[in-house]
Formats: structure tokens, sequence, C-alpha cells
């Protein structure tokens, strides 16, 4: 568990140990909210193994926003920082096994990052990269017609489309699950990919 964070980091071993060590294992099946929207968020998660979607309720309509896959952590960002309710839910596609530490054990931890330059720059490096994940999704919606969005997920996130059902992928696009359909029919008669 987080040998690629901890190859690329100077924290000293027994920090991490004791970082690693406020872990807690979970397994859990898929279709389970780990966090409701409206909850507040008190934890933050990593995946070892298994999908997270990240979605919200728009009307009595499930919108899926983000997908999270393994070697990844996430929490409801806002939420967890400043205690306010949480505009996502977390939600479980396959069965996952995932590691939750507990809001005051993170930030323990980051006061100690934050001492350290290099570390403050891989933890910043990996929150914008969320954020530019954020934008990048959120300009698509602007520029690019629906066969585009879905032919950039393929190429970025091919993993998404081989384990993700269909219908979480029609809404993480903005479409319905039969335009979906007619996109990839057009795109195995014209061979797009």
């Amino acid at each position: 568990m987080f040998e690629h964070i901890k190859n690329k980091s100077p924290f000293p071993k027994e920090k991490w140990r004791k970082f690693l060590g406020s872990f807690e294992r979970m397994e859990v099946p898929a279709k389970t909210l780990l966090l409701h929207e409206g909850e507040v968020s008190y934890n933050a998660f990593y995946i070892e193994k298994g999908i997270i979607r990240a979605w919200y309720n728009n009307d009595g309509k499930d919108v899926t926003f983000q997908f999270f896959l393994e070697n990844t952590m996430f929490s409801s960002l806002e939420s967890f920082k400043k205690g306010l309710p949480s505009m996502v839910s977390f939600e479980t596609i396959e069965p996952c096994i995932l590691y939750k530490i507990k809001k005051p054990d993170v930030e323990a931890f980051l006061e100690e990052v934050y001492d350290n330059p290099e570390l403050r720059t891989l933890f910043m490096d990996a929150l914008f990269e969320r954020i530019f994940d954020y934008m990048k999704h959120f300009f698509s919606f602007i520029k690019d017609t629906p066969l585009q969005r879905y032919l950039n997920l393929v190429k970025a996130k091919p993993e998404i489309i081989k384990r993700v059902p269909q219908h979480y992928i029609a809404s993480y696009l903005g479409i319905t699950t039969v335009h979906l359909s007619r996109i990839k029919s057009k795109i195995l008669k014209e061979n797009l990919l």
C-alpha cells in the first residue's frame, strides 16, 4: 500500500509508519455509499482495489461527477477541510479494498508535511491534479461535443470504459444511455478509434 507515494517522498520511514498506522483497512461491496451528499466528511480514503464514483442528486436524478481508481486518495475536499456539508456522495462501483483515515490523523500528518518543502510540493501537486481534472471536465462540457467527450475519456482513462457500467459513463458525459449507444455505434461504423 502507498508504495508509489512512499517512493517519491523524502519523508522519514518512522513518520511514514506512524501515518500509515492511522489507516483502517476496509473491504466493502459494490454499491456501498461511503458518504452521502449533505453529510460532513470526517474521513479520507485510499483505494487499493476498486472504483469509486462521486455523484450528486439533480432533481431526483444521479449525476456522476468523477471516478476514482486504484492508488488514489479521495474525500469531499471542501467538506473535509472546512466542515461543510458535502456537495457529492461517494459510492463504490466494484467491490473495493479501501483504507480510511480520520480527519485529526490527516491534520497531524499535514502539519509535518507543511514543514517539509519537498513534501508540501508533492501534496500540492496531488491536490492541483484533482482540481485540473475538475477543470478539464467542466471545460469539456462547454467546448466539446458528447462524441468528443467520450473519445477523450477513452484515450485518457480506458480503465473507466472497461470497468464502469454504461449508465454511469453516460451520466458522467452528460448524456443518456441511448445517446451513448449511438455514439459507440458511430465510432465503430466510422472507425474513429
